[in-house]
């Protein structure tokens, strides 16, 4: 198991690791020095112990919001899946009525309601013609 050795706020600490997992300590090791060295800058020198827990309660905090901010994006992307999906669904109708209206063919009948209102305005028509008519021979 290999030994790093890294700093944090400027003190040298020796860490156990798993055979390959050295470049991820040492990245871990250099945020949570970030986070210890704007701790020293605000409070000073104060005992490693502190300083490291400090540093981590900042990390926690940032974590906490960045996982908030994480729970919001993913609620957006399941709301934003859920209207893909019901789009989908909405297209994939219309394209079966499409496709059902293409086999059914051209309509060549018309509703009983327009051939019903095309008769009456046929008959109205006449009618108007006769009383004209009767007018005119009068």
């Amino acid at each position: 198991m290999p030994e790093v050795d890294v700093e944090i706020g400027g003190k040298v600490f020796s860490v156990a690791c798993q055979d390959g997992e050295e470049a991820y300590l040492r990245s871990a090791a250099k945020m949570l020095d970030t986070e210890a060295t704007v701790v020293l800058g605000q409070i000073g020198r104060m005992p490693p112990e502190r300083m490291l827990l400090m540093a981590g309660l900042m990390l926690a905090d940032k974590t906490a919001a960045l996982e908030d901010e994480l729970r919001d994006v993913q609620d957006k992307v399941a709301a934003q899946e859920k209207a893909l999906h019901s789009a989908e669904e909405r297209l994939a109708d219309r394209a079966r009525r499409i496709s059902e209206l293409q086999q059914a063919g051209p309509r060549t009948e018309l509703p009983d309601q327009i051939t019903d209102g095309l008769a009456e305005l046929a008959a109205r028509a006449e009618a108007l013609a006769d009383e004209l008519d009767s007018a005119a021979a009068g």
